[in-house]
């Protein structure tokens, strides 16, 4: 029986939280053109002479904190139970693949497992709900390399972004209620940085982006593209489902990496502001990842709470991610078959 092939991909993850891993994890995902988008030149210096060494010991401690026993990575443990779950929910005619951009499992060995079961299509869904150049683009540019080497290549399709998918934006919401929202002094919706000359890369027109005031706030033709402006849509999507007014909510972006401008505000700023200000309890969630992984449970709870806690605030509280919910399954089930959820997120 003919089988359509559905390849999930996510960023990856360390084989093990060991210095030697972390190190192994970091130099491939850092040396990536994409990723680090400077000349070839400095970006292997920059990393291979800088970054990996000092990076690895400090990142593996990290990563050793947040490391399961039985279930060890919490970003390929979940991966795990998506692929399955999606599986599962579509049946014998399709076939799912998990891969991860870097590391293992890897993108070549799911693809050759395709091939070699003669599947008439590929979908490829890489798992990052807002596009960036970084990560989704990184995942697409991986696959053409790879096929492009085939001598017969079968339909491929690609799922640009989902940041406004309906059952994903349900699912965050869920999450959320059960923290109870109302009971917090302020929630954060903060997404994972990326440096501000890539979001002008990605302006075509090249008189939009950080040209206009205030021009990731709202979606529209000219950044329906940006990861920033796709990021706000998210969080107001979210925002509408919990019905929270505008004061009571902060976007923000987390995790930056060296010293040019990145996406603002910054996360770790706007937690100092709110601590300024009095607020004493916070909700944080992390609508870039459908995985819960470092970035989540440690950066949020340990490194911001510290800090919350440090300028006078008493709890940061982390909102799951995605994992293995049964609407998130239902989402991705959607966008296998081509089943539209209602959007209307894009504004004039």
């Amino acid at each position: 029986m003919s089988k359509k092939g559905v390849l999930l991909v996510n960023l990856g993850t360390p084989d093990s939280p060991e210095t030697r891993d972390v190190r192994k994890y970091l130099d491939e995902f850092l040396m990536d053109p994409r990723v680090i988008d400077i000349n070839p030149v400095s970006r292997a210096l920059l990393v291979k002479g800088i970054i990996a060494p000092f990076r690895s010991p400090k990142s593996a401690k990290l990563y050793k904190a947040i490391w399961h026993d039985k279930t060890g990575s919490p970003l390929l443990y979940y991966s795990q139970l998506q692929h399955q779950l999606l599986q599962e929910r579509l049946g014998g005619e399709y076939m799912v693949e998990l891969a991860m951009r870097y590391q293992t499992p890897s993108i070549e060995a799911a693809l050759n497992r395709m091939k070699a079961a003669l599947v008439d299509s590929i979908q490829v869904i890489a798992l990052f709900p807002q596009y960036a150049s970084a990560s989704t683009g990184s995942v697409y540019d991986k696959v053409m390399e790879l096929v492009r080497k085939w001598q017969t290549i079968p339909s491929i399709s690609f799922v640009n972004s989902f940041h406004d998918n309906e059952l994903m934006i349900e699912t965050f919401a869920n999450n959320g209620k059960k923290y109870k929202p109302e009971t917090y002094d302020h929630i954060l919706f903060s997404f994972h940085g990326l440096p501000q000359r890539q979001l002008i890369k990605c302006d075509h027109t090249g008189k939009y982006c950080l040209k206009v005031d205030n021009c990731c706030n709202t979606l529209n033709d000219t950044n329906k593209f940006c990861y920033s402006a796709q990021s706000y849509d998210t969080a107001r999507l979210i925002a509408e489902k919990l019905n929270l007014p505008k004061e009571k909510y902060s976007i923000c972006f987390q995790s930056r990496l060296g010293k040019d401008p990145w996406v603002q505000p910054y996360t770790s700023e706007v937690v100092a502001k709110l601590a300024a200000e009095g607020k004493k309890r916070l909700l944080v969630f992390c609508p870039a990842f459908v995985a819960d992984c470092l970035e989540t449970v440690y950066e949020v709870t340990v490194e911001y709470g510290d800090e919350f806690k440090a300028l006078g605030g008493e709890h940061v509280q982390l909102v799951e991610s995605l994992n293995d919910s049964p609407t998130w399954i239902d989402a991705l089930e959607q966008m296998v078959r081509g089943v539209k959820s209602p959007v209307g997120s894009l504004k004039a």
